[in-house]
């Protein structure tokens, strides 16, 4: 059964629902009320930059390796979420796995342009000393998309890729195909196969859906890292999240895979204060350790 504190998650996409049948109001600001979710993990600092002209943040957690980076990309469907709403969630896994984690932000606009700027975020890590066997790479949602596309697309120019891919509820089939949208449905309170057919419209702006660079469920991804994939089991984005796993190990890639009964999208957003988050990070943690040469 899932815990009382997991309640937040679920009230968190209801109300998310509820309000998007809101007419809009032009002059009301928006606000994200993800990092709301997020208890404060402690013991990390935060330290504003920019990369290639886009806003990047780094969480160091007390004592972590300096040379070991999670390069961290936030979801939001290419329509919201940022650098700041994502803040606490990646320094909780940064802190579990005594890393230094960059996150960094990308023009929420069509195909290709955030895809350029996760790989931009990449090679600079490169350039700056950091070693590829040194990093690893996380996203949630349409950022765990990001993830596995920028290693595509990292694989194409030639550049090394990275020690390891964890992937959280991630959004990887822009055909809005799955059948978990339907068998799903009852218990999964905002993300409807109608909303996300609109931001897959949005995002994909005429490309092909199944274009491997937008939708990685289609791509060869053979060579790629080690990947570890999350997903939850009352989400309507599960059935893709399993299909992945089930790609990625035919084409020979080291993965997991672990579905959280009763858990929605995303649900490690409420590290810090659920069990179940807290222990899907302890997850990722023990697993990528290793994958980075860490004791």
């Amino acid at each position: 059964m899932a815990s009382k504190e997991s309640q937040v998650v679920r009230d968190h996409w209801t109300r998310g629902a509820e309000e998007a049948q809101r007419p809009a109001d032009p002059t009301e600001k928006k606000i994200d009320h993800w990092g709301d979710l997020t208890g404060e993990p402690g013991g990390v600092d935060y330290l504003e930059i920019e990369v290639a002209g886009l806003p990047a943040m780094w969480a160091v957690p007390k004592g972590a390796a300096h040379d070991r980076v999670l390069l961290s990309v936030h979801g939001g469907g290419n329509v919201s979420g940022s650098i700041y709403t994502h803040r606490k969630l990646f320094a909780h896994l940064a802190k579990a796995v005594g890393a230094r984690a960059l996150l960094t932000e990308y023009r929420q606009r069509p195909h290709p342009e955030p895809l350029d700027d996760t790989v931009t975020a990449y090679r600079w890590l490169l350039d700056q000393g950091v070693r590829p066997e040194h990093i690893a790479l996380v996203g949630d949602s349409f950022g765990g998309g990001l993830s596995l596309t920028s290693m595509l697309r990292a694989r194409e120019l030639g550049l090394p890729t990275a020690a390891a891919i964890m992937l959280i509820s991630p959004w990887v089939d822009m055909t809005v195909g799955n059948q978990t949208f339907e068998t799903n449905d009852a218990t999964d309170p905002f993300f409807k196969k109608q909303t996300v057919q609109w931001l897959a419209d949005k995002f994909l702006n005429g490309v092909d859906p199944k274009e491997p660079l937008v939708s990685p469920l289609y791509a060869d991804l053979r060579g790629l890292p080690p990947v570890f994939v999350q997903v939850g089991g009352d989400e309507t984005l599960v059935g893709e999240g399993v299909e992945l796993a089930e790609t990625a190990r035919k084409a020979g890639v080291d993965t997991q895979l672990e579905v959280f009964p009763e858990q929605l999208h995303t649900f490690q957003m409420a590290a810090g204060y659920a069990p179940e988050s807290d222990d899907a990070i302890a997850k990722f943690a023990a697993w990528v350790r290793p994958r980075l040469g860490l004791a």
